[in-house]
């Protein structure tokens, strides 16, 4: 059994009305209310429609119903005259047109307003029907056509008592409808002499050619209006857009929300151009003010014009756009984020990192992109400023005094200017009562001792003493005191300080200060120099450790040990110490000793090489962190975007002691002491060991702790903000979810205690994580509409198939994208006319290769009959190699023999990313053992596509499945075959009688000019189009449009194809996936998925038996990609909770669970439940229970589950909104007695309600109209906890 959790994040959609018909041509097409919320019309595509009167005394209540025509009415005579004035053919759009506004309108008889097309007609009608409530009856009163261009919506004007704008492609009439026995045009605007556009911009047609329908109602009419829509869901796999007509028409409208007396209209038309209208009454009558062109973006789906201004664009296959009205324009604010449709996903654990990742392909030309969707964690957004803070260079928070739990000020620097608030219920600015210097940028500031702040910026270290008005804390005096230091002829580059000292550094000269403060009478400090060094490496980045952990026994003394905890040397105070990162580039650790000398305490060099042996560049540390959890260790920030942890070696190396020249100190000058350097210190320094290396961005990485202690946990700030974990083990992160931002620093207050201030868009942001996770999305836009994505291990890049491309020639392509930028580093170019179908990553040997199938006609895959179309395609395959880039720009390939077909340049079309504002939650916890798989290419190193073997086939290859790690299954036409790959460049040769053998399978020749081969092995056929191909071991698994699946099995040493069993029913396949040998999971084009067995297969089992249909649910989307999933769902403290009376969940395998991604921009993970539920009972209660349940009661966790969802349906708190059959909808096209899918929406609804509400549903029996069997019975003794743990790991699995 399954259970299926959607994710709520990702998308949200309302739940629709169903209405009574019995037919499918009969299904709810167009929907619309009057202004007051008395009736309601809902029409099907064509000849029918009905009408609602809701209840006066609850808005929600339908007290009446009409349907028209009338089931007597729709069986007589169609004579010509009756069919003018009946409703025969297809409904377009439907309004209602409002009345005498003075009186209410349950005292008039409804009109509503029906755009028909008649059958056979080439113009569209308007017609007017009047519900007599009292007669009981629906008659057309009148009816409007007009010569010229096609009318498809029609609008009422709001308070105008009978105006309407009837929509025409190329203009908009406005209808006067006050009499409606008698409708005319009193305005007409033309939309093809709009106003021009304030910047244009250039945008594809994102229409799609109509496929051929089998529907002879399906008229010259209706397939205009399925063009004039801006997608349809089913064409996705055709390759080029639809015609355009020329004239311009309007796509999305929404009126103005204030209740004026001229009502304003915004709308787009299909050019993606934005303007305003306005009706005006004055005494000539109605009249039209047309603005000019308010904004230009993409053609909108629907407008939605809302208070204050804001208007939400939605486009149908993009991401929408939140726009403001402001002085005559509409300015963009934000986007809406939309990843429909979800066309291809691959799920991976990126990096070796035991959490999986989705890499998406959504959308459509122009709005393609590539969507990488991970776990993060929740942020609360508490405060956003306005966005007045550009410019800012760095930002901190103060205390007053070192033992204050809570921040005093927050420090904001500018490129010219500082500014310093006041932490607290609101943000003062205090700069002239602390002292700091106001116009200058500061470089680093912090609490030297208690009350005593310090300001480092380019020319002077700055003290400062705040004064009351300040802080409370504060000297009572009316202006800040201050004293100074600054070094001569130099300018400070870097600066931190600690408690009692500060570290300041200077380049160019490369000079080192340590700097002392001392008190001289009262209020009265010095700044002394303690140690002043001549540095041979310019420093990048210095950091003083926090706070000494408390449970320390000392805090003045960390003793050295041979054990696996490793640390500092005997001696060295931590309190003295501090990190470095230099341009050589490495990161060190000194200890400095007051009136002694520097030690260097350890030291660690930062040397990377990518996969080919190149330097990477950009190494140079940007941010060091000093960590203490149960042993020491070094993070790093660099400033390409990579992350590093280093280590104290478990042994000590002392036949390898690093030299003091080695490291960023040369030649000292001691000020304040005469002493050696070393001290009297002969320990040498330890060599940091670099243990994990991962690149989590392309900017540079800034560490900021989230507290003063050693084990604080850390914001690691690049392209966007991860949480990184101190205590796990190697390198463990997780995505925050919040956008990316330049700066970030704790805040920590009275009513805030766990703030968290980010700097993004020039605003400040104080947020605060939540003990919830949500998905992180983010987007790379790509050119074209990306259809398939792989991942490439070897490369850690990102296989995309493109089409619908605008360059040149080419449609389509294969394009490499990193995963981190987004960038698309090379090409392959198809031919010209030629589309890419489908490609999969083939093994060959120890290596990998592309194959990809292609068309070469642009026309649809797949008949009306099911069939597929007579076109030819190409089998290519394809190799994925090194190429290194030399300083003259010649590319070097870092492979064998063989000549690249593509001469594209890797490095063209570098594009950018969007902001990751929805949000999963992976921890990005790092593998303890291959942590350098976390090194990424740089600019030396590209990967580069190369043709090794091509030929052209009879039908297109529509599908490719790799199989038995040696094989891969595609489709062409009707055809499946079964190949073997011989790639000799690829593989390890053994020569013998001047032939080679190739991965254990067959003998070919070996052709000095083209050592490439494919061979056919075997053949199978299929009655209709193969749509999909899934293969677990020897089992196969076909899926076509007509007869289901299949399933294969392939004989080897016959090399023949043995057909095992069939589908049940007759289902077009969307996607299919073999969990095992005997478990299919099943998606259609109807919205359905299910799940197929075949444990019944004998060796003498006939080839016409059929698999078993275990369990299936209606989603109502379709689902074009199923995969397995690697998600499980054990609570962290299932361990500690075994002994309870809960049930006993245990880990599934990955394999067992499923992930399904629609059309709409769902995405459904499925979960197995098939363990027993134990309940044991209190015997002291024994004598009240039924026998039944006596002593210890066995059921499965599906019926347990299912009992709940029985009564969440059907109770008040938790059933559908519109009092939907939760139980008819979700069993659609299912057979009586299969059991369902549970729906884990419905189950979550049980965790948000309050002990008591959760025992009322308990308790609670469904009602007399559901099924007895659908009545599962509960455990009399059911406790509230026992079913919130289990559905609590099932929420955690999936959050």
């Amino acid at each position: 059994m399954i259970l299926v959790g959607l994710e709520p994040a990702l998308n949200q959609r309302g739940i629709g009305a169903k209405l009574p018909v019995k037919h499918a041509n009969l299904l709810p097409e167009n929907f619309g209310g009057d202004w007051n919320g008395c009736f309601i019309a809902s029409s099907a595509y064509e000849d029918r429609l009905v009408m609602f009167s809701m209840s006066m005394s609850s808005g929600d209540i339908i007290d009446e119903r009409i349907l028209y025509p009338s089931e007597s009415e729709g069986t007589a005579s169609s004579s010509r005259s009756t069919q003018r004035t009946s409703m025969r053919g297809t409904i377009w759009s439907i309004c209602f047109i409002s009345q005498d506004s003075r009186q209410p309108s349950k005292e008039h008889n409804p009109v509503l307003a029906v755009i028909i097309n008649r059958r056979g007609s080439l113009q569209n009608e308007l017609l007017l029907l009047e519900w007599n409530v009292k007669a009981h009856k629906i008659f057309v009163i009148s009816q409007y056509a007009e010569a010229g261009p096609l009318a498809y919506d029609i609008a009422e004007v709001p308070n105008s008592g009978g105006l309407a704008f009837l929509f025409r492609t190329g203009d908009v009439l406005l209808m006067d409808l006050r009499d409606p026995r008698n409708p005319f045009c009193v305005y007409k605007t033309n939309l093809n002499i709009l106003p021009n556009a304030m910047e244009e911009q250039t945008y594809v047609d994102d229409s799609c050619k109509l496929h051929d329908v089998d529907d002879e109602r399906f008229n010259v009419a209706a397939c205009a209006l399925l063009e004039l829509s801006d997608y349809d869901p089913m064409c996705i796999d055709s390759d080029n857009g639809g015609a355009n007509s020329g004239y311009k028409y309007i796509c999305s409208w929404s009126w103005a929300p204030e209740n004026n007396r001229d009502p304003r209209m915004i709308f787009c038309v299909d050019t993606g151009e934005f303007f305003m209208i306005e009706v005006l009454f004055d005494s000539e009558g109605p009249k039209v003010n047309l603005s000019e062109c308010l904004y230009k973006g993409l053609p909108c789906k629907a407008l939605l014009w809302v208070e204050g201004g804001y208007v939400a664009a939605l486009v149908e296959m993009g991401d929408g756009v939140v726009l403001k009205l402001e002085d005559g324009r509409l300015c963009y604010t934000n986007p809406i984020q939309n990843i429909a449709p979800i066309l291809d996903m691959a799920v991976v654990d990126y990096r070796d990192e035991k959490h999986d990742q989705m890499f998406a392909c959504c959308g459509v030309a122009p709005e393609g992109s590539l969507r990488i969707i991970r776990n993060g964690i929740n942020v609360e957004n508490l405060h956003r400023t306005a966005s007045i803070y550009q410019g800012v260079t760095g930002t901190w928070t103060v205390r007053m005094k070192i033992t204050d739990s809570h921040h005093s000020f927050l420090v904001l620097s500018f490129v010219e200017e500082t500014r310093i608030l006041s932490v607290g219920l609101s943000f003062t600015d205090v700069t002239d009562s602390v002292g700091f210097e106001p116009n200058v940028c500061t470089l680093a500031c912090g609490l030297v001792t208690d009350g005593v702040l310090v300001q480092i910026h380019r020319c002077t270290v700055k003290l400062c003493l705040p004064t009351k008005a300040a802080h409370s804390e504060g000297i009572p005096l009316p202006s800040p005191i201050s004293t100074s230091w600054s070094p001569d002829n130099v300018s400070i580059s870097l600066g931190a300080v600690g408690h009692n000292f500060i570290v300041v550094s200077t380049s160019n000269p490369c000079f080192l200060f340590i700097l002392g403060v001392r008190l001289l009478s009262a209020y009265q400090y010095e700044i002394y120099e303690m140690q002043h060094l001549v540095l041979q490496n310019e420093l990048s980045c210095i950091s003083i450790p926090g706070q000494e952990i408390e449970r320390k026994p000392s805090n003045s003394s960390i003793s050295a040990n041979n054990s696996n905890i490793s640390s500092f040397q005997s001696g060295v105070d931590i309190s003295k110490t501090f990190v470095i990162g230099t341009h050589r580039p490495s990161v060190e650790i000194w200890f400095f000793a007051p009136g002694g000398g520097i030690t260097v305490v350890a030291c660690g060099t930062i040397s990377l090489t990518n996969t080919i042996g190149t330097t990477i560049s950009g190494c140079v540390p940007q941010d060091v962190r000093l960590v203490f959890v149960d042993k020491y260790y070094v993070l790093a920030g660099l400033r390409n975007g990579m992350l590093l942890r280093f280590e104290w070696p478990v042994e000590p190396c002392p036949s390898s002691p690093i030299n003091m020249v080695d490291t960023a100190l040369s030649s000292i000058n001691l000020v304040n002491s005469a002493s050696n350097v070393l001290g009297k210190r002969n320990d040498p320094p330890s060599t940091l060991q670099l243990i994990a290396i991962r690149r989590i961005g392309i900017t540079p990485v800034f560490l900021v702790p989230l507290g003063d202690t050693l084990d604080a946990d850390i914001i690691a700030l690049s392209d966007r903000p991860w949480l990184l974990h101190s205590a796990r083990h190697s390198l463990s992160y997780t995505s925050i979810s919040f956008q990316p931002s330049t700066h970030v620093t704790p805040v920590c207050s009275v009513e805030c205690p766990k703030g968290i201030l980010f700097v993004a868009e020039n605003c400040l942001h104080l947020v605060e994580m939540v003990h919830s996770k949500r998905l992180n999305m983010q987007k790379f836009h790509l050119e074209g509409t990306p259809r398939k994505v792989l991942y490439h291990d070897e490369s850690k890049m990102l296989l995309v198939m493109r089409t619908e491309l605008n360059c040149g020639t080419c449609l389509s392509d294969i394009c490499c994208v990193d995963p981190l930028s987004g960038s698309v580093v090379s090409t392959f170019r198809l031919e010209h006319g030629e589309t890419g179908k489908s490609m999969e990553l083939i093994r060959v040997g120890s290596e990998q290769v592309l194959v990809v199938g292609t068309s070469l006609s642009s026309g649809p895959a797949i008949m009306p009959s099911g069939e597929a179309e007579s076109c030819k395609g190409r089998l290519l395959v394809l190799c994925l190699v090194h190429v290194q880039n030399s300083d003259s720009g010649s590319m070097t390939f870092c492979s064998k023999g063989g000549s690249s077909s593509q001469k594209t340049s890797p490095f063209h079309e570098i594009v950018s990313y969007a902001p990751e504002q929805l949000s999963s939650s992976s921890l990005g916890s790092s593998p303890d053992d291959n942590s350098s798989d976390g090194i990424k290419l740089d600019e030396n190193e590209v990967w580069q596509f190369r043709l090794a073997y091509a030929t052209k086939w009879q039908g297109m290859v529509f599908k490719i499945c790799p199989y038995l790690d040696r094989y891969f299954l595609a489709s062409a036409g009707n055809a499946i075959r079964r190949f073997c790959i011989c790639y000799l460049h690829l593989l390890y040769t053994v020569f013998s009688s001047g032939y080679f053998l190739a991965i254990q399978f067959y003998v070919c020749g070996f052709p000095n000019d083209n050592p490439q081969r494919v061979r056919r092995y075997a053949m199978g056929r299929t009655h209709h189009m193969i749509t999909s191909l899934s293969a677990h071991f020897t089992r196969i698994a076909v899926g076509d449009c007509r007869d289901g699946i299949i399933l294969f099995s392939y004989h080897e040493e016959a090399r023949k194809l043995e057909q095992l069993c069939c589908d049940p029913s007759r289902r077009l396949v969307a996607d299919c996936i073999l969990m095992d040998a005997d478990t299919a999971v099943v998606s259609d084009r109807k919205g359905g998925i299910a799940i197929l067995c075949s444990n019944h297969l004998e060796d003498n089992a006939s080839t016409e038996c059929n698999m078993t249909l275990s369990c299936a649910y209606f989603m109502a989307e379709i689902a074009l990609s199923v995969q397995k999933g690697s998600y499980s769902y054990r609570l962290p403290a299932d361990d500690v909770l075994q002994g309870g009376n809960g049930p006993k969940t245990n880990v599934d395998s990955l394999q067992n669970t499923i992930i399904a991604s629609t059309l709409l921009g769902s995405i459904m993970i499925f979960i197995p439940l098939s363990r027993l539920f134990r309940h044991l009972l209190n015997t002291s209660r024994s004598r009240d229970i039924d026998p039944e349940w006596h002593d210890l009661h066995v059921m499965e966790e599906y019926e347990l589950l299912e009992a709940v969802q029985e009564r969440l349906v059907v109770h008040q708190l938790t059933a559908p909104v519109l009092g939907n059959d939760h139980n008819e909808f979700r069993s659609r096209e299912i057979r009586d007695g299969v059991p369902k899918i549970l729906d884990g929406d419905v189950l979550t609804q049980f965790l948000e309600l309050t002990s008591m509400q959760q025992k009322m549903i308990l308790s609670s029996e469904p009602p007399d109209i559901a099924k007895p069997s659908l009545k599962p019975l509960l455990p009399p003794n059911v406790s509230v906890n026992q079913v919130v743990q289990l559905l609590e790991r099932v929420h955690y699995a999936l959050n």
